[in-house]
């Protein structure tokens, strides 16, 4: 009789992932294998919100901090990078915090929805779907994108040319783009 193959089928956890204090919401859904590291964690949801990965950041999960270690300060923060997903986060319904760029303070909310089996010709990360462009960079957190939009959107506003010119020419505020953010995430291994 011939050896008995061993499976072990991974799971795939699917997440949804809000911008606080924005209406209409900002939010995009990915699945995710349940035993990555926060730190992968991190560099996937930085491509799903189109993030550019210019600044710090942390997990707040359960009341604990997690991010990249910093030998020269004691912030008392758990290292992302040796603490897999599935070890801190239980499974459906559970929700914790990913803050972006301690200056404009992006506070994300990630509210597991699913816990699934993965699919074996699929390729994870993938991102299933989102709402709206995700703002722009050093644009000053909640309040700074709340006027950015106000200057852009109204050519009388003493700012429309300067924040236009910043921005690149253009920014549609409802603009996301599936394709362009799975094309992304298929270079994260």
């Amino acid at each position: 009789m011939p050896p008995r193959k061993q499976t072990t089928e991974r799971s795939v956890y699917q997440l949804k992932i809000t911008l606080q204090d924005l209406r209409p919401p900002i939010w995009r859904r990915v699945q995710v294998y349940s035993d990555i590291t926060l730190a992968k964690l991190h560099r996937i949801i930085q491509e799903a919100m189109s993030w550019t990965n210019s600044h710090l950041h942390t997990f707040t999960i359960q009341g604990v901090e997690y991010g990249q270690p910093m030998p020269d300060y004691d912030l008392g923060m758990r290292n992302e990078q040796t603490t897999k997903l599935s070890q801190v986060v239980p499974g459906e319904k559970f929700k914790f915090h990913y803050t972006y760029d301690m200056g404009d303070s992006w506070e994300h909310e990630i509210l597991v929805e699913k816990v699934l089996p993965a699919e074996p010709q699929t390729h994870y990360p993938l991102c299933l779907t989102g709402k709206r462009a995700c703002p722009p960079e050093d644009c000053g957190g909640v309040w700074g994108y709340a006027e950015f939009l106000e200057a852009i959107q109204d050519p009388n506003h003493p700012e429309h040319e300067s924040m236009l010119e910043w921005i690149g020419g253009a920014f549609d505020p409802e603009a996301f783009y599936l394709d362009e953010v799975n094309q992304q995430l298929k270079r994260i291994r």
